[in-house]
């Protein structure tokens, strides 16, 4: 079950991993993740003051029933369920997730509720037992809750935030790559640390040791819970820590074009359309045709992006693929 983390001398989850075995560990995107924190950080503006940005543009479009019942479910702090937060993997989308979370298990469904149950009182209660009594019909409607305000609320958005993910996860892969498990869980947070061949995390209110060395490790980098870090740790999920996005500012949810527009300002108008075109990999005729320039020109532009280790170049077969490295990624997904 997700549970939200803070520094606590006397509580942690330690994931317990073998220190080479880099294979164990895999990065995940999870839109329901970042949507039930949006939805807590809408409840509670000032505990987020990294999405104070975002909440000006968002926070006059709600559509209220559709939030007010996606509220109720999630509540503003603590136990999260885990229906939620489908299976985050790397090519997870927005709507992958809604397609799981409509086909979401009514049994676990029903565990999650009753948890929620327990932990809250008055109206949120009562609301939370006319769910349980009718989960299919519950699950029916949160989906359609989700949809709604993900549509408002995170939709406009989702190309920086996605960037600023893609962007964290490739820097910290690298960091894997070149030094190691141990160094890369050791800068994830303030609140986790490499602690005799387990990722440690400091919790608030949970403390458990769990064995991931059969079923690895999904780690979850986030922008909306910019505050802390927050595990799942029960079965049937894969053991998973969310953790914060690193270069998330205040300003991380500028129009697209603002980015395009530091970037050229930088990089000049042509390396930064191509920069920001290559999170996948394309032909040195397909970027041509996409900037609008000679094939020549193109080559000179990404040898010049190259050599500047914001692209990398690979053969297949007669042609040549051109890809964002994670510094490509890292400057294109902090905004600038």
């Amino acid at each position: 079950m997700p549970r939200d983390g803070v520094e606590h001398p006397d509580h942690r989850v330690d994931f317990r991993l073998s220190t080479g075995d880099i294979e164990a560990v895999r990065f995940g995107v999870s839109p329901g993740h970042e949507l039930a924190h949006a939805v807590r950080a809408l409840l509670r503006p000032a505990q987020f003051p990294l999405q104070w940005g975002w909440l000006k543009r968002v926070r006059d479009h709600l559509p209220r029933e559709a939030f007010g019942l996606l509220a109720q479910v999630i509540g503003p702090d603590g136990y999260m369920p885990d229906f939620l937060t489908a299976d985050p993997r790397w090519d997870m989308t927005p709507q992958a997730e809604l397609t799981a979370l409509r086909a979401a298990p009514v049994s676990g469904m029903i565990v999650d509720l009753d948890k929620m149950i327990a932990r809250s009182a008055g109206e949120r209660q009562e609301m939370l037992r006319r769910m349980r009594a009718d989960p299919q019909r519950a699950r029916e409607r949160i989906a359609d809750a989700w949809e709604q305000v993900w549509e408002a609320v995170i939709a406009p958005f989702w190309g920086p935030l996605e960037r600023l993910l893609r962007a964290d996860i490739a820097v910290r892969s690298r960091v894997v790559a070149v030094d190691g498990l141990a160094t890369m869980a050791s800068g994830l947070h303030r609140n986790v640390r490499w602690n005799d061949g387990a990722v440690s995390v400091r919790l608030r209110r949970h403390s458990e040791d769990v064995d991931c060395r059969g079923s690895g490790l999904v780690l979850v980098p986030s922008v909306m819970s910019s505050w802390g870090c927050m595990v799942i740790t029960e079965p049937p999920a894969q053991p998973t820590l969310f953790y914060p996005a690193r270069g998330v500012t205040e300003g991380w949810a500028r129009e697209s074009g603002d980015i395009a527009a530091a970037l050229s300002a930088l990089l000049g108008p042509v390396r930064a359309g191509i920069l920001l075109r290559a999170h996948v990999a394309r032909t040195t005729s397909q970027i041509a045709v996409d900037a609008d320039v000679a094939i020549s020109t193109a080559s000179h532009h990404l040898a010049v992006l190259r050599g500047a280790g914001l692209l990398i170049s690979t053969r297949e077969g007669n042609r040549m693929m051109h890809l964002r490295t994670p510094l490509g990624e890292a400057l294109v997904g902090a905004g600038l």
